[in-house]
């Protein structure tokens, strides 16, 4: 009964998988023993390993599996997987498993299926009316929905890591330093986001007021403006301050031209949300006359969505934040599953809260002067974020000039 065999394939030695399997195994108090090991000798061969994993209880060895899963260890014994109903709306069944954000495929009535909408920390859910499998947060469960509980019948696909030249956007790989050669990251990811934009793919932006303190508001209103950027998610901060620059040409009372304070400028991002207040829509206040440059108008003017979640700390807000936080978090997932690419900068909560959405096969990059903001985002599981430290007021600027370079 504490006993299971588990399998493990891919580049599982140079993606580090097999020793933090180990590792994980004996940390959590549990015993392993390696029953077959085939190691790929080519780059482009896999190695395969099978292992038996022992524990002390059938609860803890439950535990010790549901961890490996997030590294893609299957269990031998294929089982279908096992379903139970809620019994009550935003209740799971005890024993619910809960996912990572990589591909997963669960085995129902004898067929692998692809789970839909695949993000992190949330339930399976099989409508078998509708014939569809797909995530399913815990808010949005409904009584008598079939939901997955156990490990039995589930297969989870990280993203493997290349055995060739080193990549920029390879999971588990991405360290975070200060010290990092800036420029030729911000090359490789203006090439990446070039790439992305010639097949039709989509790059979304997650924003923090410093863009628009730092001066670099234009940069980012200009890549809107030229087609790079697909969607802006943001809170009322960034909107706010970048309405300011606009009407003021200030942001939090600074003078964004000279760097010197205002007289009486601390009291221009109230005035700012007041006119748009007036208006009532950033939309409106394009159109009106009132908003005539920056992040917000360049959305507008090239119809692309902003999503503005709100939060408690918020002055005004504006019109067009969304106060409802669950709410904002359901129009955030639906843009998460369709993008190709994410940067985020410069703002942390917003940052986590994105990566907690998206799926692992979405390429993220995370930049920030906080060293903490980063490496939080891969403490919570987003392994596949590129963390890059530096000052958001260089980073924009170079990588507007790494996009234009021919």
């Amino acid at each position: 009964m504490n006993k299971r065999t588990i399998e493990l394939s891919g580049h599982i030695i140079d993606s580090l998988v097999l020793p933090k399997t180990m590792d994980l195994i004996m940390d959590r108090g549990g015993d392993f023993d390696i029953l077959e090991f085939d190691i790929g000798k080519r780059k482009s061969d896999i190695s395969r390993a099978k292992m038996l994993v022992s524990a002390d209880s059938p609860d803890q060895l439950n535990i010790i599996l549901d961890e490996l899963s997030r590294l893609g260890a299957s269990i031998s014994e294929i089982k279908e997987v096992e379903l139970t109903s809620s019994i009550k709306d935003k209740v799971a069944p005890e024993g619910f498993y809960s996912t990572s954000n990589h591909p997963t495929h669960v085995l129902y009535k004898n067929n692998w299926r692809t789970v839909e909408d695949i993000e992190m920390d949330c339930t399976i859910c099989i409508d078998e009316e509708n014939n569809k499998v797909s995530c399913k947060p815990l808010g949005e469960i409904k009584a008598g929905d079939k939901i997955v509980v156990g490990r039995e019948g589930i297969k989870v696909t990280p993203p493997q890591r290349t055995r060739g030249k080193k990549q920029l956007f390879e999971f588990m790989n991405s360290d975070v330093s200060s010290e990092k050669p800036l420029m030729n990251l911000i090359r490789e990811i203006a090439s990446e986001m070039k790439e992305i934009k010639s097949k039709g793919g989509r790059i979304g932006v997650v924003g923090g007021p410093a863009i628009v303190h730092t001066g670099s508001g234009k940069y980012l209103a200009s890549l809107i403006k030229e087609g790079f950027i697909d969607v802006l998610m943001a809170g009322n901060a960034l909107a706010t301050h970048d309405i300011e620059s606009d009407i003021f040409g200030t942001s939090l009372g600074i003078d964004i031209q000279t760097g010197n304070i205002v007289s009486h400028g601390h009291t221009h991002h109230m005035r700012a949300i007041n006119k748009i207040n007036k208006s009532g829509s950033i939309k409106n206040a394009v159109e009106d006359g009132t908003l005539n440059s920056g992040i917000m108008y360049e959305c507008i003017k090239n119809n692309v969505p902003f999503i503005l979640a709100g939060s408690i700390r918020d002055d005004g807000p504006l019109p067009d934040v969304i106060t409802n936080t669950i709410k904002s978090q359901e129009l955030m997932r639906q843009q998460a599953q369709d993008l190709d690419m994410v940067l985020m900068i410069a703002t942390m909560l917003h940052s986590i809260a994105m990566g907690n959405l998206l799926p692992s096969r979405v390429k993220s990059i995370c930049v920030d002067i906080n060293p903490s903001t980063v490496t939080k985002l891969s403490d919570r599981g987003s392994a596949q974020v590129v963390g890059i430290v530096t000052d958001i007021g260089t980073f924009l600027p170079l990588l507007y000039e790494a996009l234009h370079m021919k």
